[in-house]
């Protein structure tokens, strides 16, 4: 444990951050699953309004630095693709 009052405040603050970002981490990969559910279902009008509702909660997490940019690209990349090989 730390022994200086600012390192023990930072390892206070790095719990909540850390918290609030697993949050933000775990509603990304929700938006995603969602997606992934209604392509599994085969409805595509679904699938592209889930979509769009996912870009947007994947663009917000990258944002804020919780997920890479590039790998937030690659999940809304690898989901387009999922939609529009849709039959």
């Amino acid at each position: 444990m730390a022994n200086i009052a600012s390192a023990r405040k930072r390892a206070r603050q790095a719990v909540k951050r850390n918290l609030h970002n697993s949050s933000l981490r775990s509603t990304m990969r929700t938006a995603v699953k969602a997606v992934r559910k209604a392509i599994a279902a085969g409805d595509k009008e679904a699938a592209m309004s889930t979509m769009r509702a996912s870009q947007a909660v994947i663009d917000r997490i990258a944002d804020k630095k919780i997920v890479h940019k590039n790998a937030a690209a690659r999940y809304k990349s690898r989901l387009a693709a999922a939609v529009k090989a849709m039959a």
